[in-house]
């Protein structure tokens, strides 16, 4: 998460945007999409022909697919620039996005590092304080590196004595960095540099000769020893041999210096985790603290005692006591037992465990002794998110953030000891929050399982069925749907219209049941849980089909893609961003070998079935008629494989049987984008990319977005 550090103080008068929503939508003349050649890939699989018309398309560098490419851009960025109120909403995100951000700090020997973006500022910058309140001081900016501001910077690691800090230099939006070493005090990069790459833990060891980490590589991932000074290709292999892509490793030192921890997850939800530790004090070989266990364990290190939190024998968790001078399981301590809510981290910290639980998907931190003995707790009023504590076991400060719908993200700065809270950082937003609200309803999915909704809009909208709504979600990998700030939420509520986010299945919202009712065989129930809130929104007078849009990214752009092609006729509109569309084939591209725990493998003739009964790419008929939908891609994405986007978007321009010129099918497609909008992409170009998104969104959902005065605006609390 991020914020901002207001430079002054609100309330100040500001020339704000009143917008609202027309009843007849923008009908831009755009012409007919480019055609697609069409070459027909055929496979039996099971007994069932399975085709693919458009497989030429995974040739990302082919001058065929190149050209393809850059007329799709053409044809969406002439609709793009059809549409109006683009001025009025790209000033309005302006407004909301070039605010000073920062990130939670790491403390180190009583310096303070992070990220900052100020509001006149593309990119955030690695800066240093040498006290709490010191001056702030310019690591590396990456402002420099590139003219179009394309290369960013992430901080990896800082040591002990907070005078190295490991870097990483990121081109465009892909996950590979390569890996740099900075001496704080006199400013000097050093000589060392790990190539390019997708590293999982980077940890500079006590005496700075050399460094650990984790990679992945072709043949899965990889622990490595990196001695200073040294040829990287000569880098001594630690750990990880007879690990394949499917499963992920991380590595890092704890606090003191003392452990090598490692941890290996078996896919990217980890149904399986295994634990190693090495004492680096007294030498030795890395030792089994756990490998042969179905459950997930999450270590978290307090000097010689490791705390394991975990779902073994407790589907919504508990916490283990694990004396590492008597690691086997028969010593094994239950310090914390489960709870009727599910919790969705644990952090030690100032001699203190720091359990972050979720309540009907409100977060609350408990706080306990060593030995589990209830200590309090942090806690806020209202629909929010509680972020998990950071800090040092025998540091007394750490740092937590909390954010709403309506609230901007606030980092705390809290005093374990004396057990009090002062604001570290705040964002300052120009948002009314007092113009919104906020609730939490439920409804039955098809199965009758009760689904829980957050849903924001103005106050007092009459349940009339004319909102514009934007129905969004996730639903996968034991990732919870709670309540942040979102700029294009905020925008879109402004405007008159509704924002729903449901809590559904796959996720982590209810602990574990939750996540396996949602994943393998079982995810269709996503799907039937989203277009049940749909249905539900439609039937309670929210909105109608003809304003209805929906939006997810990732796995949310596999979901979306489901209910695109499950029920068209529900639907307005649909943004389908860095998607998983061609389920049949997708465990051969990328990292995608980490998700089959999670979705199955299409090569498995049990599980391939249930895969190709929802893969959205086989299930487009001709001559349907679908909602306009915008996928959003790019090149830099070395997560999903944009190659889904692509052919997903000549099978809809080649199939459906809407008026293109009134739903379109559009490409947005960027050379030099990644997975997906975060802190370090560019906020120039977020700003240019969420133009194009929400005038699409307004326009397809019949709205209009245009200026006026208004009164003062002020800051959300």
């Amino acid at each position: 998460m991020t914020l901002s550090i207001a430079r002054k103080a609100f309330p100040v008068v500001l020339t704000a945007l009143a917008v609202s929503f027309s009843l007849r939508a923008a009908e831009p003349e755009t012409g007919k999409p480019p055609e697609t050649r069409v070459e027909d890939a055929v496979e039996t699989r099971g007994g069932v022909e399975v085709h693919d018309p458009y497989r030429w398309l995974e040739d990302q560098n082919a001058p065929e697919t190149r050209a393809w490419i850059d007329a799709q851009n053409r044809y969406s960025e002439a609709f793009f620039q059809s549409l109006p109120g683009r001025e009025a909403i790209a000033a309005r995100l302006s407004e909301l996005l070039k605010v000073d951000t920062v990130t939670v700090p790491t403390e180190r020997a009583g310096r303070y590092f992070y990220s900052r973006r100020k509001a006149d500022q593309d990119l955030p910058i690695l800066y240093v304080r040498r006290a709490a309140a010191g001056k702030e001081e310019v690591l590396v900016d990456p402002h420099s590196l590139s003219p179009d501001h394309s290369t960013s910077v992430s901080l990896l690691d800082v040591t002990r004595d907070g005078t190295l800090i490991a870097y990483g230099i990121r081109q465009g939006g892909e996950d590979e960095v390569t890996v740099h070493f900075l001496d704080v005090d006199s400013r000097k990069e050093l000589p060392d540099t790990l190539p390019r790459g997708r590293y999982s833990g980077i940890s500079v060891a006590r005496d700075r000769k050399g460094l650990y980490f984790a990679r992945h590589e072709k043949e899965g991932p990889r622990v490595y020893y990196h001695a200073m000074g040294s040829d990287p290709s000569k880098d001594e292999k630690l750990f990880g041999d007879g690990y394949g892509p499917e499963k992920g490793i991380g590595v890092f030192l704890t606090d003191d210096e003392r452990y090598l921890g490692i941890i290996v997850s078996h896919g990217s939800a980890a149904t399986k985790t295994e634990i190693y530790v090495r004492d680096l004090a007294k030498g030795g070989p890395i030792a089994t603290i756990v490998n042969d266990v179905e459950a997930r364990f999450s270590p978290d290190f307090a000097g010689d005692r490791l705390y394991l939190e975990t779902n073994w024998k407790a589907p919504k968790g508990r916490v283990l006591a694990v004396d590492l001078a008597h690691p086997e399981k028969e010593n094994w301590k239950e310090v914390i037992a489960e709870r009727d809510v599910p919790i969705a981290g644990v952090s030690a910290v100032g001699g203190k465990l720091f359990v972050r639980y979720l309540e009907n998907v409100l977060a609350k931190v408990r706080i306990f002794d060593a030995s589990g003995k209830p200590a309090g707790e942090i806690a806020f009023p209202g629909i929010g998110t509680l972020s998990g504590v950071r800090g040092r076991w025998r540091e007394k400060e750490a740092f937590f953030t909390f954010a709403s719908f309506v609230t901007p993200t606030t980092i705390y700065r809290y005093d374990v000891a004396k057990k009090t809270r002062s604001v570290w950082a705040r964002e300052s937003v120009p948002v009314d929050s007092d113009r919104f609200e906020v609730a939490q309803v439920s409804y039955a999915s098809k199965d009758g399982t009760k689904i829980p909704m957050f849903l924001v809009h103005r106050k007092g909208i009459p349940l009339d069925g004319s909102h514009p709504t934007l129905l969004t979600g996730y639903g996968g990998f034991t990732l919870s749907q709670t309540p942040g700030f979102s700029a294009r939420a905020a925008l879109w509520v402004e405007a008159g219209g509704v924002f729903a986010l449901p809590n559904l299945r796959g996720g982590g919202e209810f602990g574990e049941e939750w996540h396996k009712s949602g994943m393998l065989e079982k995810k269709q129930n996503v799907f039937d849980d989203f277009i049940a809130a749909a249905e539900w929104l439609i039937a309670r007078g929210y909105t109608r089909p003809q304003r209805l849009a929906i939006s997810g990214g990732s796995n949310g752009g596999l979901l979306v893609g489901a209910a695109l092609t499950q029920r068209p006729d529900l639907f307005a509109a649909v943004v389908c961003s860095y998607p998983l569309l061609d389920m049949v084939r997708y465990h051969k591209f990328l990292v995608a070998g980490f998700w089959v725990p999670e979705y199955g493998s299409p090569e498995k003739p049990d599980q391939f079935s249930f895969i190709y009964a929802y893969s959205p790419y086989h299930r487009v008929r001709k001559g349907t008629s679908y909602p306009a939908v915008l996928f959003i891609t790019g090149d830099a994405d070395t997560r999903v494989a944009p190659l889904h986007a692509r052919k997903m978007t000549a099978l809809l321009q080649s199939s459906t049987g809407a008026d293109t010129r009134k739903r379109p099918v559009l490409l947005h497609y960027d050379t030099k984008a990644g997975h997906s909008r975060g802190f370090n992409t560019p906020v120039s170009k977020t700003i240019e990319d969420l133009t194009d998104e929400l005038s699409f969104l307004f326009a397809e959902t019949g709205g209009k977005y245009r200026t006026a005065e208004k009164p003062s605006v002020k800051k959300a609390a």
